[in-house]
C-alpha cells in the first residue's frame, strides 16, 4: 500500500498517528470534512464515471487483476470524532467494496480524500508480495501532480492506465477470449 497526503509533518493523516489533535483541530477538521462532502459529487460526474468504468473495463482485459476508484469529499462523522485517517478510511472500503475479495489476491484501490487532499492505494497480498511501495510511488506522483492542477478526470485516467500495467506485468491474462467474471464493479464510487 501507498499512502500520499500531502499535509504538515505534524498532521496525524501524515504521521499515521491518532489522537493528537485537540478538541479546536478536531472541530475545525469536521468543518473541513462537511464543507468538502459535496466535491465529491460535483467531480464524480455521471460522463466521468462512465469513461473510467469503460477504462478500467478495458484495463481488465489485459491482466486478472480487479481495479477499483472510491472518492469521498470528507470522511464520514464517526472518522472525524474517533481522529482516523484517510488511511483507515481506504482500508475499511477496501474490504467493504470486497477489492479484497479477488481470485487472485490482486485487487487495487485507488481512493481519494478531497478534504485532505489525500492519495491512497491499497493493493492485495497478491501484489503485495511482488511489488513494494517504491512501485506505486509514481502513480501517486502523476494523480497528484495532475490534482494539484484540477484535472481530476485526467488524474485518475492516468492512475488507472499506471495501474493495468503493473497488473498485466505481474498477472498478465494470457487468454484474452477467456474473460474471468468481473469481481469488483468497474463503476468508481464516492460520497
Amino acid at each position: 500500500m501507498v499512502a500520499s497526503t500531502p499535509q504538515t509533518p505534524t498532521s496525524t493523516a501524515a504521521t499515521g498517528q491518532r489522537g493528537t489533535r485537540n478538541w479546536w483541530q478536531r472541530f475545525m477538521r469536521l468543518l473541513r470534512h462537511r464543507w468538502d462532502e459535496p466535491q465529491a459529487r460535483r467531480l464524480m460526474t455521471p460522463t466521468l464515471q462512465r469513461s473510467l468504468a469503460e477504462q478500467i473495463s478495458r484495463s481488465e482485459a489485459t491482466h486478472t487483476g480487479q481495479i477499483a476508484i472510491y472518492v469521498e469529499g470528507g470522511l464520514p462523522g464517526h472518522y472525524v470524532r474517533e481522529d482516523k485517517t484517510a488511511r483507515d478510511r481506504a482500508w475499511a472500503l477496501f474490504g467493504k467494496l470486497g477489492v479484497w475479495d479477488t481470485a487472485d489476491n490482486n485487487g487495487v484501490l485507488i481512493y481519494l480524500l478531497i478534504a485532505e487532499h489525500a492519495i491512497e492505494i491499497v493493493a492485495d497480498r497478491g501484489l503485495r508480495a511482488r511489488l513494494d511501495d517504491a512501485a506505486w510511488q509514481p502513480v501517486v506522483e502523476h494523480l497528484g501532480t495532475a490534482l494539484r492542477a484540477g484535472d481530476y478526470a485526467r488524474g485518475l485516467q492516468l492512475a488507472v492506465e499506471e495501474v493495468g500495467v503493473l497488473l498485466a506485468a505481474h498477472f498478465p491474462r494470457h487468454d484474452p477470449a477467456t474473460r474471468q467474471p468481473n469481481e469488483v464493479p468497474d463503476m468508481p464510487g464516492f460520497r
